[in-house]
């Protein structure tokens, strides 16, 4: 997947959510799916709903650096793929 793409919240998300310890439970206003999230899902769910749109600016709000990239790029997959969030170039 290109480093040059940016992420949003799909429209009519509102990311309900509870969360506790390391593990979160998340509503799909979309789908009607609920989806138990770890904590770095969560945490890339939430940056990307306050504006870290690309690579550079997601590992800026999560503190992460260079090497997380792969992971990150993962998690913005599943993300996408569960129609939370999605890419445009």
């Amino acid at each position: 997947m290109p480093h040059a793409l940016s992420w949003h919240v799909l429209p009519g998300q509102s990311l309900r959510y509870h969360s506790w310890d390391q593990e979160a439970v998340l509503f799909n206003d979309l789908s009607g799916d609920t989806h138990l999230l770890d904590a770095d899902a969560l945490a890339v769910l939430l940056a990307v709903k306050g504006g870290a749109a690309d690579l550079g600016a997601l590992r800026l709000a999560l503190d992460a650096g260079d090497e997380a990239e792969p992971e990150l790029l993962a998690l913005l997959e599943q993300l996408a793929g569960i129609s939370l969030i999605a890419a445009h170039p």
